[in-house]
């Protein structure tokens, strides 16, 4: 059986794997999307399917953005035989001189919620996660559909998740292959913090992670032959 479970990031929702769900089960993948329940969508959290056969051929593959690499449930992360990441990180705030002005910024967000500045800097950080590319390509994502009350607590304390991230999450196996998709002109993960990831996971891996650098993509790598490539590379 070749499965796939995908966990969307930080202000995100099921939904926006749309496109990919439909190209994986047209190939006869089976899909499964995580949801957060940040807008009008019940939270959800799929398991992995057993398979008819104990076929060692079985292919598990988590396809995470962003913070959803720490959003994932150890079980899941354990078992799955691929990990295609997408503009993550194991570490969100670099070392050094970057990480006052970073942390400040994340924490002015955190305040802004529930707030009358909350539309305006939700809004702010959808357009710096969709540029360079065009913004119409987005789907609808609970930013521009809204919160739902519950929602906007679990996307406060997704955010204190994602100032606390420190290391690669320890369920992830070293056998695991991995695939790193990082957009050339992402705006909301550091150089750094993308370096701090390869260097992780080369640390981590028995086998060295494969690293696709997207020319003219940003954050919410809006990239429609992606889902085709991504699909080739797992069955390379």
């Amino acid at each position: 059986m070749r499965q796939v479970i995908a966990m969307h990031g930080w202000s995100g929702d099921s939904s926006g794997w749309q496109r990919w769900k439909e190209f994986f089960r047209s190939k006869a993948w089976v899909w499964e999307s995580y949801e957060r329940g940040y807008g009008e969508t019940a939270k959800y959290s799929p398991n992995w399917k057993a398979s008819p056969s104990s076929a060692i051929k079985d292919r598990r593959v988590v396809i995470a953005h962003s913070l959803g690499l720490h959003l994932i449930d150890n079980q899941v992360l354990k078992n799955c035989t691929d990990l295609v990441l997408m503009n993550s990180f194991s570490k969100f705030i670099p070392d050094g001189i970057q990480s006052r002005p970073i942390k400040a910024a994340l924490k002015g967000m955190q305040s802004s919620l529930g707030t009358d500045n909350e539309k305006e800097m939700l809004h702010k950080f959808l357009n710096k996660a969709c540029f360079p590319e065009d913004k119409k390509l987005m789907p609808p994502s609970p930013i521009t559909k809204g919160l739902s009350l519950n929602g906007r607590k679990q996307l406060q304390g997704d955010l204190q998740l994602l100032i606390e991230s420190k290391n690669l999450p320890t369920s992830l196996q070293a056998t695991t292959k991995v695939l790193v998709i990082n957009g050339k002109n992402d705006n909301i993960i550091s150089t750094s913090t993308r370096n701090l990831l390869i260097k992780d996971l080369i640390h981590h891996l028995d086998s060295k992670p494969v690293l696709w650098e997207i020319d003219n993509a940003g954050h919410s790598l809006l990239v429609p032959e992606l889902i085709e490539r991504v699909e080739s590379w797992l069955n390379s």
